[in-house]
């Protein structure tokens, strides 16, 4: 375990099961996809919430 914390490390120091997340999908003929999103610095990367409220709240009802 790091016994420092840095604001721009990107790891939690306990890499720790998050539990069920709900994650923002789109529609497409084959099925769900999941949708990805871009960092600052250009980066792609998937988001999870951990409340359905969270996930509605920051995108939309049709999440």
């Amino acid at each position: 375990m790091c016994l420092f914390s840095y604001d721009d490390d990107p790891d939690p120091d306990e890499q720790a099961p998050a539990g069920l997340l709900h994650v923002p999908v789109r529609p497409e003929a084959a099925g769900p996809v999941l949708r990805m999103f871009r960092t600052p610095l250009g980066a792609r990367t998937a988001v999870g919430f951990t409340r359905r409220e969270l996930l509605t709240a920051t995108l939309g009802a049709g999440q």
